[in-house]
């Protein structure tokens, strides 16, 4: 089915080019590349505001569990816990139950860089859904979030850690 001229803007065929995959895949990379310019200004990236959501939603996890649960190499994610230790936003602590493991956790002043990147997403949410009123915004959020679920995708955890 291709799209048909309806007063000025096309309309979009639900199958094929332009369907409904593509536009998921389209406005998810657009959200993508909009958040990460919306980090710069707060000197993070992507995946440093990913593993600070990570460690504040479940503070003393170890690196190795949250290397699992993010889906990335715990080389990877070593590199950026170290980066953000040095900027004074997380510590490692020892386990106390296994000393071989660090247990991870937010600063005081990663915990204000936490509260200030919660702001950015909400304004990012906002932005990006402009286009909808609050009852659509609502209706999105549950239905996006039934996909997400019937497809096994885990909670909080964007794709990206795994490439």
């Amino acid at each position: 089915m291709e799209s048909v001229e309806t007063g000025g803007a096309p309309r979009r065929s639900m199958s094929g080019p332009g369907g409904t995959a593509f536009l998921l895949a389209q406005l998810g990379a657009h959200a993508a590349q909009r958040f990460a310019e919306r980090l710069t200004e707060l000197d993070l990236t992507p995946p440093q505001a990913g593993l600070l959501r990570a460690i504040a939603d479940t503070p003393g996890r170890s690196q190795q569990a949250l290397a699992t649960r993010l889906g990335t190499q715990a080389t990877r994610l070593v590199a950026l816990v170290d980066g953000l230790e040095r900027r004074g936003v997380i510590e490692r602590r020892r386990n106390p139950d296994d000393r071989r493991l660090h247990a991870l956790h937010l600063t005081e002043s990663g915990k204000d860089l936490m509260r200030t990147l919660g702001r950015t997403a909400t304004a990012h949410g906002t932005a990006l859904t402009a286009a909808l009123n609050e009852d659509e915004r609502t209706t999105l959020h549950a239905m996006l979030t039934r996909i997400a679920e019937e497809q096994g995708l885990p909670w909080g955890v964007h794709g990206g850690y795994r490439h």
